[in-house]
């Protein structure tokens, strides 16, 4: 038999093998499993899990002061944006903070690698069984009911107690984010094209859409400077290839005076291509890089294609923008046709991702985003009893567009508007929203949250516009549309102050709704946006949750601009 002794001495070398166990607490939990995916069963024990875990940030605070101040017309910083080092200095964490949670992984032989340019994010790669029991998880397999597409999430997890304020959260964990779906193409179009550059808009644009239509309409110019340093870049995800072919189509149909040889530059991340066989032609894709080449004559445009091995759990959305932040120089104007409804993702990474976007915005980045195409119902029509918001669109560090449609422009009934249920209202908008929300009175009352931030801030043509894809021509209607109309302004607008030796507008709402902003938009306010058994918000006189604040007067912003 074993002497009382010798037991303990046993226990003792166990316990010394061993990590010292720490008390965790529930960081994060979901109730229940989203609507849109049932759950398959547990989770393959010996499956490899690539989890991302973000750190807390130093000082996010501090870094939000400088994007305003170098955003907010007036300010004696405008335009002065930061570097990356600047920007990488307010949201590196501490070294306490690294210290802390590179130990307690290292004591459960976790290795750590850093994942971001500020080293915010870290990334671990460990089986299923160790992540159960690292974070008291219960990893299984979900399914997305429409797609058939598997992911492996947990409605719960925990982490160290003494670590809650140095470790922000464990991705992808608790985020059910839906596969994207893009724009459908309508019959193809039969009547001839029009090409004018005066401000009369032709009858034809009442039914189709063109780049002649826009410039008539906003007054937008056919040339620019063509400055090498004013990157437009569009945002390309899903697998949805731009086709050179058909640009070249485009061109030559629809801008007789840009050389039909006029093209983009490719990036790629995540295992992005950009294969150009007819086959591979992708509507969105097709959209955006038309609408964008097609509207900023000459001004230099960037696809940038996010694979299929992006592993941040939200369809790449996260990679593109880290992409981007290591760059010594990113586009001076980003647009993105996608989207997310706000619930399918949790406050924790619609955080972090918003404060991506103000890190990009500090560096003199626009950022814009499609508002969605559901009306209040959300990113698209669904079945709802309360008005769901879309994401990004609710962050207040970037700007939301939504659409119209019409030679005498009305709201197109799909856009997407209204108040985030996660980001409170930024200063920069609470007048107008107020206004709007004093002239609505009880109507929809209890369907959204009036304090939220509230979008689209702007809008623009988003029905019945033309494009070419797959070798035919036909249109597309969605927010994805109005997106890449008003970036292609905005980087009209740079290149002009470009041309002037004046820095990017960069982050662009602190402007838009000062007072010479808002009069540089042609104000909207027929129409509304239907959804949850309700006829939506109405648009009215000023800021509306349907078109924002207007669709662009390019000579009216041109002057208030250019001295900024």
């Amino acid at each position: 038999m074993f002497s009382k002794a010798l037991v303990v001495i046993c226990f003792a070398a166990v316990a010394l093998g061993k990590p010292v166990a720490r008390s965790l607490q529930v960081h994060e939990t979901r109730e229940q499993v989203p609507a849109a995916f049932s759950l398959a069963g547990p989770a393959s024990p010996d499956t490899m899990l690539n989890l991302r875990i973000a750190l807390v940030s130093s000082d996010m605070a501090g870094l939000e002061k400088a994007l305003y101040d170098v955003s907010t017309p007036g300010s004696a910083l405008y335009g002065q944006h930061l570097s990356k080092e600047e920007v990488e200095q307010f949201v590196a964490p501490t070294s306490e903070t690294v210290d802390a949670v590179t130990s307690w992984l290292k004591e459960n032989d976790v290795e750590a690698a850093k994942a971001s340019p500020a080293g915010d994010w870290l990334s671990i790669s460990i089986p299923v069984s160790k992540a159960n029991e690292l974070f008291d998880a219960n990893f299984s397999v979900f399914t997305h009911s429409k797609t058939g597409t598997q992911s492996i999430r947990t409605l719960t997890y925990s982490i160290p107690t003494d670590l809650k304020n140095k470790l922000d959260f464990v991705h992808p964990t608790t985020v059910f984010a839906q596969p994207f779906s893009g724009p459908q193409f309508h019959t193809p179009i039969l009547t001839p094209a029009v090409n004018v550059t005066s401000d009369a808009v032709p009858s034809s644009c009442g039914s189709t859409i063109t780049p002649a239509c826009l410039q008539a309409l906003y007054g937008i110019p056919t040339t620019s400077n063509a400055i090498s340093s004013n990157v437009l870049g569009v945002s390309g995800f899903i697998d949805q290839f731009a086709q050179k072919a058909d640009l070249k189509s485009f061109l030559t149909r629809l801008r007789t005076d840009l050389p039909s040889t006029t093209t983009f530059t490719l990036q790629t991340l995540d295992g992005g291509e950009n294969p150009q066989s007819a086959s591979d032609a992708g509507i969105e894709a097709n959209l955006d890089i038309q609408y964008t080449v097609g509207v900023a004559s000459k001004v230099p445009v960037n696809f940038i294609s996010v694979g299929d091995n992006n592993q941040d759990g939200i369809n790449g959305f996260l990679d593109i923008i880290q992409f981007l932040l290591n760059e010594s120089t990113p586009p001076t104007v980003l647009t993105t046709s996608y989207g997310f409804n706000e619930p399918d993702l949790t406050s924790s990474v619609a955080n972090n991702l918003c404060n991506a976007y103000m890190q990009l915005g500090a560096r003199g980045t626009s950022i814009l985003f499609a508002s969605g195409d559901g009306g209040v119902s959300g990113s698209q029509s669904q079945s709802c009893t309360t008005f769901i918001p879309t994401f990004p669109s609710g962050c207040p560090f970037l700007t939301s567009v939504g659409a119209t449609t019409g030679i005498t422009e009305t709201a197109a009934d799909f856009s997407s508007g209204g108040f985030s249920a996660i980001f409170s209202q930024p200063s920069y908008q609470s007048s107008a929203v107020s206004t709007y929300l004093t002239a609505l009175g009880s109507t929809n009352s209890g369907k959204f949250t009036k304090t939220g931030r509230a979008f689209p801030d702007v809008s623009a043509q988003g029905e019945n516009v033309e494009i070419a894809d797959g070798g035919e021509f036909g249109t597309v209607d969605g927010t994805s549309c109005s997106s890449p109309i008003f970036a292609s302004v905005i980087a009209l607008l740079n290149d002009n102050r470009a041309a002037a030796g004046k820095a990017p507008l960069g982050f662009l709402n602190p402007f838009l709704y000062s007072a010479a902003g808002t009069a540089a938009l042609n104000d909207v306010t027929t129409g509304s946006n239907p959804g949850c058994n309700t006829n939506g918000f109405p648009a009215k006189a000023g800021w509306d949750p349907v078109t924002g604040l207007g669709t662009p007067n390019f000579a009216k912003l041109l002057s208030a601009t250019a001295n900024l």
